[in-house]
């Protein structure tokens, strides 16, 4: 799988992964977003991306679910915690789908 930004080739896996984590750029995150029926990136949409990037740069692994809304919590406040406030930007939820969007690795188990 391949996505085309700035007249330039990034290659995806099969299940549309980032396969060179250097290669992100919020132009791919936006044509990543529309593979996931996520026609538009709202800039509530770059809180959670921008918040899981964090998390990775300082962990050096995505965020659990449970960790990542107690982070958008403190970040946020609590409208902006919950799994379903997550679901309800990102279709398949924090896993399978924003960090996809965001460019990160994916999960172990995650298909």
């Amino acid at each position: 799988m391949q996505a085309a930004v700035n007249d330039k080739i990034i290659q995806l896996s099969e299940a549309g992964w980032l396969e060179n984590l250097d290669e992100w750029s919020e132009a791919l995150a936006v044509e990543i977003a529309k593979s996931e029926s996520i026609p538009e990136l709202t800039d509530e949409h770059w809180d959670v991306i921008r918040t899981a990037r964090e998390y990775f740069r300082d962990n050096g692994v995505v965020a659990e679910p449970r960790a990542f809304s107690k982070i958008m919590k403190q970040k946020f406040g609590d409208d902006r915690s919950s799994q379903k406030y997550i679901y309800s930007l990102f279709p398949t939820g924090l896993i399978k789908c924003a960090n996809k969007v965001a460019g990160l690795p994916r999960p172990k188990g995650c298909s």
